[in-house]
């Protein structure tokens, strides 16, 4: 029997709606920003802001001010503490605990229940429902969905109150049926020790039919390494021969795709990125043969965004959906049903079409090198390496980079840490080979290279193997949905790194 044929039907009519993306983007969103400003009216923070049901974008954007974690911190805290209609109606339960502040270790980002099902579960159905449409062949349903998550803890010992990784909230909050086509189970899937919870969901996984994959890249890898350890196997799909999708997101899937592909040799093996946050589910790839995503744009999250260029201005311009451009880099603000307004979540994106809108991830707001105005940003750095790899024969597992301001000989330039999962012949031709693509990607860094007069080539350093889970052990983030920084502006990460990596 094919159940998945049973079951497709019940997610066709979704399509519909989503083709409306196409050609009703505005009206959507505009939509969307009415039923929040109606749910939120009668909260401390609507009737502060002057909320309505009728209360048109342009008002709304000058009635509120833009928001980051810092200005929303002590309402979100009285919220934790049991206070009900603080920024959202209601009291809301359950924090996604995500990576922190120049303030603060971590952020607590408060996730209502209207957020998880018009939003995180949302974005959880139409990755099925694009990828039925996508793979009419599919047996997805016919076997286990191996999904990993973090762990949760009591927030503040209130009862029915949790705070965790997303990942965690997420299983906790699922419903009951879901478990029964996924592993491992759930006492599994929330302990709290990785490396103990990474072998215990190896054992319960490798056994079954698993048709399907869902975590962050890196945590994914480290699993199915331990299940090809304890099978014996040569390849993943010995293992699971049904084996047909991943849905990845958290970090970019670049440095990662060719230990899959070693590792999974099938032919019908398909990969979708996902675009989910702790703060909301906001995009899909709905096009295997496109890298952009679609903006999910009828959930519970109204879109703003900030052009780059004027990202740092006391007063910068923000424009709704409707009034971006493609191939320019934005700093993305959202408002959510779960109580953040005009919020700047710290990616920056570029939009690649309009109709429908779609969009690449190019890193992070404060993720970036511009020590020496080279505005280095994570996109370049993926499209470095990917070439770095591609002619040297190289694959890399993890890296972080940063200036190095001035050594002994008054010399500047970058240093990258990087551990490979397989090492290029020579290492001085990756570096040789990365340097010269990111002048060619980035015309800033390309100036600032000229005849070595302001920077010098990058350095490479190999860091050993396990280096960056030593790190993120030691940060107390081994595990869940936490990753390794990129690129950063000062030091503070790659000295760290590099102590471990002597």
């Amino acid at each position: 029997m094919n159940i998945t044929n049973f079951i497709r039907p019940i997610f066709t009519p979704r399509l519909r709606k989503l083709d409306l993306y196409q050609t009703e983007a505005e009206a959507l969103q505009r939509g969307v920003l009415k039923r929040l400003l109606s749910k939120a009216a009668e909260t401390e923070w609507g009737r502060a802001h002057g909320y309505r049901k009728d209360l048109s974008y342009e008002d709304f954007a000058r009635q509120t001010p833009l928001n980051t974690y810092e200005e929303l911190k002590g309402y979100i805290d009285r919220m934790r503490h049991g206070e009900q209609d603080v920024l959202w109606p209601g009291r809301v339960r359950w924090y996604a605990k995500s990576s922190g502040t120049t303030n603060d270790k971590s952020k607590f980002i408060p996730v209502s229940k209207d957020g998880l099902h018009d939003t995180h579960y949302a974005g959880g159905t139409d990755a099925v429902v694009w990828y039925l449409r996508n793979n009419p062949q599919s047996r997805i349903f016919d076997g286990k969905a191996l999904i990993l998550g973090g762990s949760h803890a009591p927030n503040y010992n209130l009862p029915g109150s949790l705070v965790g990784d997303l990942s965690a909230i997420l299983i906790e909050n699922i419903n009951p049926l879901v478990n029964l086509v996924r592993v491992p189970k759930k006492t599994t899937a929330l302990l709290s020790d990785f490396e103990i919870k990474r072998d215990r969901i190896a054992r319960e996984a490798m056994k079954k039919n698993v048709t399907n994959l869902s975590g962050v890249p890196s945590w994914m890898l480290s699993v199915l390494n331990r299940v090809m350890e304890l099978s014996g196997k040569q390849f993943l799909n010995e293992v699971w021969p049904n084996l047909e999708v991943f849905f990845h997101g958290g970090v970019a899937f670049t440095p990662y795709r060719g230990q899959y592909q070693r590792l999974i040799t099938s032919p019908t093996m398909h990969y979708m990125e996902t675009y989910n946050a702790s703060e909301g589910f906001f995009g899909l790839q709905d096009d295997p043969t496109d890298v952009a995503m679609s903006l999910m744009i009828d959930y519970g999250v109204f879109f703003e965004f900030i052009p780059m260029d004027e990202f740092d201005k006391a007063e910068p311009t923000v424009v709704p959906l409707w009034g971006v451009e493609t191939g320019r880099n934005y700093a993305m603000v959202i408002t959510t049903s779960s109580g953040l307004w005009r919020y700047i979540i710290g990616d920056m994106i570029r939009f690649t079409s309009r109709n429908p809108y779609k969009f690449i991830i190019t890193g992070r707001t404060k993720s970036f090198i511009n020590a020496f105005g080279e505005e280095l940003i994570v996109d370049n750095a993926e499209k470095g390496l990917a070439e770095a790899c591609r002619q040297t024969g190289a694959e890399v597992l993890e890296y972080t980079a940063a200036p190095v301001f001035m050594d002994a000989e008054g010399k500047c330039r970058h240093q990258w840490v990087v551990e490979f999962s397989r090492e290029p012949d020579s290492l001085e031709d990756f570096a040789r080979v990365l340097d010269e693509s990111l002048q060619q990607i980035n015309s800033d860094y390309e100036a600032k290279r000229y005849k070595d007069i302001t920077l010098q080539r990058l350095e490479l350093i190999k860091a050993r193997p396990g280096v960056f889970n030593d790190w993120l052990k030691q940060k107390g983030k081994l595990g869940g949905q936490h990753k390794v920084p990129r690129l950063c502006n000062n030091r503070d990460i790659i000295e760290q790194v590099i102590a471990l990596n002597e």
